[in-house]
């Protein structure tokens, strides 16, 4: 983590917020991760469960049946692809693992299944845990907070100091952009997102073409690309470490061109 990192988002759900459901057939997930992989990305983040607002449940045996196949074609095709798998599922987490992803970025950090932390632990990988409070069914009721930035400071205190009782070592902490957060909170995490550097952990932001960004300047999340450039520069300014995006070359950019004034 010398010079920041980029994670590529491979989204397998049909109601994403933005890329749902353009994957239709696996040339278009090969063609999509090579893609990435040419333009610089370190990680390929595969989702089978969309965590946007009101997003619909989808069962565990579906979720498997999304992503754990779509391990198999990428590591065959790109053997030394590192995989996150993104899920809050420690049953979907060990079942990725075990197909070969190397990193395992839960929403919930561990509070949405009792055994994720013990799995993790388990199975001695990297862990990225978020900042949410309730549900993606339920989050946006979820935004009140006496202090924003301490509230969540201390979260990731409490869930760190749990994942270290079984033995996760390495955590990468994500503050949550657009997770139980109104676009105002959103815009003061990122003011003092710098704070988050005295957990003395990798910090991993994802501002891809949220909500924060298109609605407030008032386009679609089609043409948020600018916007979330200027956000991921900011965000690499103040200290974050991996880069989630759809859009990986414009990431690449921000971080060599960032990199320079340091």
């Amino acid at each position: 983590m010398n010079q920041p990192k980029v994670m590529g988002i491979l989204n397998l759900t049909p109601d994403s917020f933005f890329d749902g459901g353009s994957l239709k057939s696996d040339a278009d997930v090969l063609t999509r991760v090579e893609n990435m992989l040419s333009e610089g990305a370190t990680f390929i983040d595969i989702g089978g469960y969309s965590s946007r607002p009101n997003a619909d449940h989808v069962s565990e045996t579906e979720e498997l049946q999304r992503v754990v196949p779509v391990i198999d074609l990428i590591l065959k095709q790109f053997p030394d692809t590192l995989i996150s798998i993104d899920t809050f599922r420690s049953v979907v987490a060990e079942a990725a693992v075990t197909h070969g992803a190397a990193l395992i970025n839960d929403i919930s950090a561990g509070k949405l299944d009792p055994n994720m932390l013990e799995t993790v632990g388990k199975l001695r990988v990297p862990y990225v845990m978020m900042h949410m409070k309730g549900t993606p069914q339920t989050m946006t009721q979820e935004t009140h907070y006496n202090h924003l930035v301490k509230d969540i400071i201390y979260y990731f205190s409490e869930r760190i100091s749990e994942a270290k009782k079984h033995h996760i070592i390495d955590v990468v902490i994500d503050p949550g952009f657009g997770f139980a957060k109104t676009v105002a909170q959103n815009f003061e995490l990122l003011k003092h997102l710098e704070l988050f550097q005295i957990i003395e952990k990798p910090m991993l932001v994802g501002l891809s073409r949220k909500t924060m960004i298109y609605k407030t300047v008032d386009i679609t999340a089609q043409e948020a690309l600018n916007g979330t450039t200027a956000l991921n520069t900011i965000a690499l300014q103040k200290g974050a470490k991996i880069l989630r995006v759809h859009d990986v070359k414009a990431a690449m950019e921000c971080i060599k061109l960032t990199h320079l004034l340091e």
